[in-house]
């Protein structure tokens, strides 16, 4: 057992390896990736005590069994079971196996689920309802019109850069998955919080000091260091809340709303596509469900 273990070890930080710095994936991806090699890892190692390379099919399909039995959701076993796909192909690659025991097991099909949408008068009510006159309320308020505005992810958006801003030119630089960047146009009333924002914080910045300055990351905690997921998580349920929104509202749910109104609004799915910067247009394709004829117009107006 511990021979095998530490076989897996080796074979998964080998493989970490090769997808951080061969696929050039992002780090959140990364992780969720061993994450769930890990629990293939653990599994194996308890029911058959075998090294990667000797992994069979019956297995992985125990394996999906598992995952059933412990109600992960379809889209959960789907995703886990790429992830072991990933991971013997790698073992393919580099000839550590001549087969791959996942070749011939498809993945759960799983039912598309709607996201959540505040209406406009609800975005309006959300983001007017922070206290603008205070620093930390310049900043929230800010970082809502950016996320609406522009259709952020949350890591988007704590990432974001005073260099990324082209206020002059009317976008702001975005890096998404995969450290793919992509050019977001941001509307005047944006620019003019974000600015508002930024004169409140440059007092901050001159005591400023380590990596938030060196990079000059835009949106700073209260200790003046770059803000995590789960504080913009709060501050966006600590809005609603106060909004009066019954809704359940997180960063994402910005996002999806941005994306819904757009569609309403006219845009294409192609160009809703580029501003959220999905690289498969079927992940775009889930926001067309606001109404059947809009839908019908948008997909006439892609040329294919």
């Amino acid at each position: 057992m511990a021979q095998y273990s530490e076989k897996w070890n080796k074979t998964i930080q080998a493989y970490k390896t090769y997808i951080r710095l061969e696929k050039n994936l992002a780090d959140n991806t990364v992780e969720a990736y061993i994450r769930d090699i890990m629990l293939f890892e653990n599994f194996v190692l308890r029911m058959y005590d075998v090294p990667p390379t000797k992994v069979e099919q019956y297995m992985v399909e125990r394996f999906l069994v598992h995952l059933f039995e412990k109600e992960h959701k379809k889209s959960s076993q789907a995703r886990e079971l790429s992830g072991i796909k990933s991971f013997f192909n790698y073992l393919l690659l580099t000839d550590k196996i001549e087969t791959s025991p996942v070749e011939f097991i498809s993945a759960p099909k799983s039912s598309r689920h709607l996201p959540d949408v505040l209406t406009v008068e609800e975005v309006e009510r959300l983001i007017g309802v922070v206290d603008s006159q205070t620093d930390k309320g310049k900043r929230d308020r800010a970082m809502l019109e950016l996320m609406y505005s522009c259709g952020l992810r949350v890591s988007e958006l704590i990432s974001l850069k005073i260099s990324d801003l082209f206020f002059g030119e009317g976008y702001i630089r975005v890096t998404g998955k995969g450290n793919r960047q992509r050019l977001v146009p941001i509307g005047r009333v944006a620019q003019e919080f974000v600015m508002e924002y930024l004169d409140s914080r440059f007092e901050t910045l001159k005591g400023l000091s380590g990596s938030a300055k060196g990079e000059q990351i835009l949106f700073l905690s209260n200790r003046k260091t770059k803000l995590s997921r789960v504080m913009v998580f709060n501050i966006i349920r600590n809005a609603a809340q106060d909004a009066g929104i019954d809704k359940s509202v997180s960063p994402h749910t910005l996002r999806h709303s941005f994306a819904t109104h757009l569609l309403t609004g006219g845009a294409s799915i192609r160009h809703v596509q580029a501003m959220l910067g999905h690289q498969n247009i079927t992940t775009t394709e889930i926001y067309t469900h606001i109404d059947p004829d809009h839908l019908r117009d948008a997909i006439e107006k892609i040329s294919l």
